[in-house]
């Protein structure tokens, strides 16, 4: 298995200027299995502590952050010798030791020839804590469920992807059967890693769904293990009315679905943790496509997409007949799955931030805008080959954007006011500026 994180994490081994690395991303998408790797391929030995088995490690940065004494303290409960030229030392699940973060800052400051990568799930949760983090002394990497491109690597089909990234597209054309079927078993299988590695080496379906299930049940107990009681039945009435808010046709948030005369105010702490956890992505409507986006976005008016579409898929338990037959995937969830698709496609690639505009006095609604290279681009999402474009054509004679995109079912052509991109190719989508999405 082959991640694209891959690469970020080597460029960070080779700065001058390496500041300590933090690894952020949702339980089970890969982090420990990807640092590991990475020690392994790029290092001749590897200190590595995990805090949930380690707990007495976490006394040493109680009180004393003495690098040497850290070091010392590792050494002694992995049995590595240390050395900063050869050596990687992982702190995973460090938001069980709070003050290993704060320890991350004299690592930089004191001692910046060591290289350290701390991970955890819960970070962004445990950085509520009055946890004292170390602004400006670290660097970050986030990682998310695999892609369609690693998805295409696991599946031997790198043929396949190497066409994507040449975007040869009379010949991405010539095999859009197969794209089309391996893009609707990702839709199924989706991208956890665990998840993807079963799926080929059993190429069982059930197994496949039984193990989102298992997926799915741990972060249940998740949120009883790490949340105060009382937030814990709304988080899990917020994190159970996802799937079918994504349904609706108007797919903005509303609190009243969740439960009958709910107000945001109930709601606010358990949505800021899973959005802390990373099991959840807000994107905020803008009310005026400007740059910056940030400037203009509504924290109030967002959607909610969960981490992953094949646990999506598992939560409103879709088989796989549904998704591998025909089009009815796309009759029976209204492209939900569609969009957190692409929304998924889009994190991993260089989009910092996404999100999506709807008019203030009519329907028109844009799926996604994101900001790249000083310009707006707007994108419409199509489950299928239904490309009536009404709302995208509104906002380009409205708000005029250089570029204007269409992911669909549809092949790849450029008209003169838009860019249809076949739904397999999200990431391998550019411009004459060539941009890369």
């Amino acid at each position: 298995m082959e991640r694209l994180a891959m690469k970020e994490l080597i460029k960070w081994k080779n700065k001058p200027r390496r500041k300590p690395l933090i690894l952020r991303g949702a339980r089970q998408v890969g982090k420990t299995w990807l640092i590991k790797e990475f020690g392994k391929r790029e290092y001749a030995q590897m200190a590595y502590v995990n805090f949930e088995r380690s707990k007495g490690l976490q006394s040493i940065f109680e009180d004393n952050f003495d690098v040497q004494r850290i070091l010392t303290a590792i050494q002694i409960e992995t049995g590595a010798k240390i050395n900063a030229s050869d050596t990687l030392i992982v702190l995973d699940e460090v938001q069980e030791a709070p003050g290993a973060l704060t320890a991350l800052k004299y690592f930089y400051e004191n001692h910046p020839e060591y290289h350290v990568i701390a991970a955890g799930s819960f970070l962004g949760v445990a950085l509520h804590r009055d946890t004292s983090f170390p602004v400006g002394k670290v660097e970050f990497c986030n990682l998310y469920p695999m892609n369609f491109s690693e998805f295409l690597m696991a599946s031997d089909h790198s043929q396949l992807l190497d066409l994507l990234q040449k975007q040869d597209w009379a010949l991405i054309k010539s095999f859009k059967d197969k794209y089309v079927y391996l893009l609707k078993q990702f839709y199924f299988v989706g991208g956890m890693p665990e998840v993807v590695s079963l799926y080929f080496e059993s190429n069982d379906f059930q197994e496949v769904r039984s193990l989102q299930r298992d997926i799915l049940t741990a972060y249940e107990f998740d949120f009883s293990k790490h949340t105060p009681n009382e937030i814990v039945p709304r988080i899990r009435m917020l994190w159970n009315s996802i799937p079918g808010q994504l349904a609706r046709e108007n797919k903005k948030f509303i609190y009243g679905a969740v439960r009958q005369g709910a107000r945001a105010k109930d709601y606010e702490l358990a949505l800021s943790w899973l959005i802390d956890s990373g099991l959840v992505h807000k994107v905020c409507r803008v009310a005026k496509p400007g740059i910056p986006l940030k400037a203009y976005a509504e924290n109030n008016n967002f959607k909610l997409f969960i981490t992953d579409l094949g646990l999506l898929g598992a939560m409103v338990d879709i088989d796989s007949k549904t998704i591998l037959e025909g089009n009815r995937i796309f009759e029976e969830f209204k492209g939900a799955l569609t969009e957190q698709y692409v929304l998924q496609e889009l994190l991993t690639s260089k989009v910092q931030s996404v999100y999506y505009w709807s008019a203030e006095k009519s329907t028109a609604e844009i799926d996604f805008l994101v900001q790249q290279e000083g310009e707006i681009v707007p994108i419409e999402v199509k489950a299928e080959e239904n490309l009536r474009a009404k709302s995208l054509k509104s906002f380009c004679q409205k708000y005029n954007p250089d570029t204007a995109l269409r992911f669909s079912m549809s092949d790849y052509r450029k008209e003169d006011w838009l860019t249809n991109v076949p739904l397999y190719a999200v990431r391998y989508y550019q411009d004459e500026k060539s941009m890369e999405l």
